[in-house]
């Protein structure tokens, strides 16, 4: 019998040991039988090691890398036979001529579909900060993050080309959002934009009978 209970006491302090109590919290890392490669040797980014000689983990491009098919040269990088509208547009893609002057209107169709679809992106990734009438209301504005109010006289007169730049490129504290839009996107939320405008300084006379019934005025 106290081989038995000998037995029984040495199980319970070794799985104790090994498992440890049950809630109790430690940082060491669990004991594993098979890890499965879970965790490996690495580099963390923007981090830094001794094995390269600069001492960062992010690499540089190395020199002389080419894009492939970065929208822009398309006939250097394709075959002859390939065509593609929007992949040599650099109105399109970059919101300027050529001349580097900027695009005057939208080079994208005025639809409501495309309205709407410049609604969703803009309530993902402008709203915040710039509000839903456009006037810079956001919920960043009581932390100091002030945003433009698309209602200026000054963003008014401005060219369709010169919103979707500071759009795709960013301008003072707005960062860009080329890594998060592609160009059809963003030319819907300039066509949202205009459409935010217009909201905000149409007239009466601008409105239809049904329009204005439907308003009350």
């Amino acid at each position: 019998m106290r081989i038995f209970f000998a037995i029984f006491i040495f199980a319970i302090v070794t799985v104790v040991s090994i498992l440890g109590f049950r809630g109790s919290l430690s940082t060491k890392p669990p004991l594993e039988v098979f890890p499965d490669m879970d965790r490996q040797a690495r580099y963390k980014p923007q981090a830094e090691n001794s094995f390269f000689d600069d001492g960062r983990n992010d690499r540089p491009i190395p020199s002389g890398a080419v894009a492939r098919g970065n929208y822009l040269n398309y006939n250097e990088v394709f075959s002859e036979d390939f065509v593609d509208l929007r992949l040599g547009d650099v109105a399109y893609n970059k919101g300027k001529h050529a001349d580097d002057t900027f695009v005057q209107t939208l080079p994208t169709e005025v639809t409501y579909a495309n309205m709407e679809h410049g609604r969703l992106k803009y309530e993902i990734f402008c709203v915040s900060c710039h509000g839903a009438a456009g006037d810079g209301n956001g919920v960043t504005k009581p932390y100091g993050v002030l945003a433009a109010s698309y209602h200026d006289d000054r963003l008014r007169n401005e060219s369709d080309g010169y919103i979707y730049d500071v759009i795709m490129n960013g301008k003072g504290l707005m960062y860009g959002l080329s890594d998060r839009l592609s160009a059809d996107e963003a030319w819907s939320i300039v066509l949202y934009f205009r459409a935010l405008q217009f909201s905000q300084n149409a007239s009466v006379e601008e409105l239809t009978p049904a329009q204005r019934d439907l308003l009350g005025i």
